[in-house]
């Protein structure tokens, strides 16, 4: 299953390193996303990145999981070639697929808003 059923990401970006949180819907899949989100897989999922360190972080009061990405863009503002901002990573996150938790239950991922 794709990770935005599962979570929403916040990113950004400074210099060269983008950081995106991204925070389970439900704090019963935090436990989901802390065993199968991990910073090896990121780093995979942007191969075509050529990235450099990929730290993760763990913040469960949140039910959040922050990764720092190095050497993930050009320098923003700073390179004259086209580069995607930190902000745009989030969503291609979210694409990345996760097997699915075991409790899956449909009425769970209703957006009540």
């Amino acid at each position: 299953m794709l990770l935005h059923l599962l979570a929403h990401a916040r990113a950004g970006d400074k210099g060269t390193t983008s950081d995106i949180t991204l925070v389970a819907y439900r704090p019963h899949h935090y436990a989901h996303l802390r065993r199968y989100v991990t910073g090896e897989r990121v780093r995979e999922h942007f191969a075509d990145l050529d990235l450099g360190e990929v730290e993760r972080y763990e913040v469960p009061q949140l039910f959040a999981l922050k990764f720092v990405l190095r050497d993930a863009l050009t320098g923003v503002t700073r390179a004259p070639d086209l580069d995607a901002h930190g902000k745009s990573l989030s969503s291609s996150l979210l694409e990345m697929v996760v097997p699915e938790p075991v409790t899956l239950d449909p009425a769970r991922f209703a957006m009540n808003w």
